[in-house]
């Protein structure tokens, strides 16, 4: 029963621990992946709460583990010994008895063989004696043999006699060893047996109370483990994670001021409002129902690949948030250069000192390595301070710059000139009026880099012109497309080519009229048209 009994409490030992790790395994999960969208989510009132209950979820599952090693060391391990004990003590009890009972029989053969020698030694006198008695009645026998006969008789007597005293003698001493083996060592060894059954009871009793005991002492932990997760559920707090959403994704865009009626029965010049929704450059309009924008938060972005390096198809507040995040990140690089370098130098020195521990001068081409990339590195922050400048409204745009060389903006102002061209790249939905036929007019709206994605113009320019196909593509392997900007393909899918790799490992591809977007070069197998080179010059 003990061994039934520490294999019950070791099964469950077992079944505890299997729960504590796979209740672990759950808890690591769920938990937020570096560098990803989740981590950015963290910070919303409602991921903490459940990044809290993770963490006492993890706790929770410790505390299965304090039982699995309690019931380990305070029971299976103590039973396991105590066992082997019992077992050893049972072994002597029944190694007593079994000498005790050998001894009894013992004695029973040599009572047994007493008797008998009492026994045949009656006999051997009866038949001496008869033997002389015939004798002394034959009067043809000397008297020295009846005298012989009556010796052997009287020998045979005292033989007789003393087999008696020796049976009456070891008969007495059986009955009191009989006695004392019915009536003392068996009840001796029957008692010990029974004081070992007793304590093993006790003991399991007590195996059985620190079995329920093990569990109530996790339970405060426990306790708190679950207090835990309730002040976590009830820390949500749902409108300052809208707060936070709106602060997230504002765009920092002014509301379009109000359209002016434009009398098209005069022979006039119209100008437009600068904080118009059309925001028209040429004083041209589109016709018919194409001057109507659409509403920036609602379009449906197809092309939502990384744009420009100066984020400069983003808001503007979202774009300051980007700058500034890229301008952090390169100053962090710059300082692990520094401290590379540090370290550098006072290797150096240290070999300058000692020649023996290594030559100085095997330092210098990493030195000079790490020199060039805290310059290209500083290059790179003052690029992203000058657009975050530009941003915030502390030096004129540079893209502005090169728009006033396009000849289209000669007639205006500095001033209106420098408003309009912010709120062209950064309109929320990227309407133009411009005729449908000024495609050069078209060509200079659109950022200058080829590999950059503008969702906010894209849905409009669909409106006006779709880009040529200049090749078809057939997918070698399956693609989700989760991220902005990508689409989804199946393997063996055929889609067109709108826009060949410009080396950053991406090409630009349209299933119907309505869904494009990018997918990597390396997972469809492209077969350009031989005449679509030119189709590549409408950026």
């Amino acid at each position: 029963f003990v061994e039934r009994y520490t294999k019950f409490v070791k099964e469950r030992s077992e079944i505890e621990t299997n729960y504590a790790k796979q209740i672990r395994n759950l808890s690591k999960k769920y938990q937020p992946k570096k560098n990803s969208r989740e981590e950015e989510e963290s910070k919303y009132t409602s991921c903490v709460a459940f990044l809290t209950t993770l963490n006492e979820l993890n706790d929770y599952a410790g505390q299965h583990e304090v039982i699995a090693e309690n019931l380990t060391s305070q029971i299976i391990s103590e039973l396991s010994r105590y066992l082997q004990e019992l077992k050893t003590e049972r072994k002597s009890h029944f190694h007593d008895g079994r000498k005790a009972q050998q001894h009894i029989e013992s004695s029973w053969k040599q009572l047994e063989s007493c008797k008998r020698k009492f026994e045949r030694d009656c006999k051997e006198a009866d038949r001496a004696q008869q033997y002389f008695e015939k004798m002394d009645a034959d009067i043809n026998v000397t008297k020295a043999d009846v005298e012989k006969a009556r010796q052997q008789a009287q020998m045979r007597h005292q033989m007789a006699s003393d087999s008696k005293s020796d049976y009456s003698a070891y008969l007495q001493k059986f009955n009191q060893e009989q006695n004392e083996h019915y009536y003392t060592v068996i009840p001796n060894i029957f008692q010990k047996l029974q004081e070992m059954e007793e304590r093993r009871i006790e003991r399991l009793g007590v195996c059985m109370k620190t079995f329920a005991e093990v569990d109530r002492q996790v339970l405060p932990i426990v306790g708190k483990c679950l207090d835990g997760m309730t002040k976590a559920a009830e820390s949500i707090e749902p409108k300052t994670d809208s707060k936070q959403v709106v602060e997230s994704y504002k765009s920092g865009f002014e509301p379009p001021g109000d359209v002016e009626f434009e009398d098209y029965g005069q022979a006039m010049k119209r100008t437009a409002s600068e904080t118009s929704l059309s925001n028209s450059k040429d004083g041209k309009e589109r016709p018919g129902g194409k001057s109507k924008g659409k509403l920036w938060p609602f379009i449906k972005n197809k092309n939502k690949g990384s744009g420009p390096e100066d984020f400069s198809h983003l808001p503007p507040e979202q774009r300051r948030k980007k700058l500034q995040g890229k301008i952090d990140e390169l100053s962090k690089d710059i300082q692990k250069e520094m401290d590379q370098r540090d370290a550098l130098t006072k290797m150096k020195d240290v070999y300058a000192k000692n020649p023996q521990m290594g030559d100085p001068t095997s330092v210098d081409p990493r030195l000079t390595e790490i020199g060039q990339n805290i310059e290209k590195l500083q290059h790179e922050v003052q690029k992203f301070e000058a657009w975050l400048a530009e941003v915030e409204g502390r030096m004129p745009s540079k893209s502005d710059t090169q728009r006033r060389q396009s000849g289209l903006y000669e007639t205006q102002n500095n001033t209106s000139m420098g408003n309009n061209c912010a709120q062209d790249r950064e309109s929320p939905d990227g309407s133009y009026t411009e005729e449908q036929n000024s495609e050069t007019h078209v060509k200079a709206n659109i950022n200058p880099n080829p590999t950059s994605s503008t969702p906010e113009f894209d849905d409009e320019f669909d409106d006006e012109e779709a880009l040529p196909t200049i090749g078809t593509c057939k997918a070698l392997y399956p693609f989700e497309g989760h991220n902005e900007g990508t689409i989804s393909v199946a393997e063996g899918e055929l889609l067109y080519v709108i826009e060949e790799d410009k080396g950053d490992g991406w090409t630009r591809v349209r299933r119907n009229e309505d869904e494009e977007g990018y997918v990597p070069t390396s997972y469809v197998e492209v077969l350009l048209e031989t005449n679509a080179k030119g189709a590549m010059t409408y950026i």
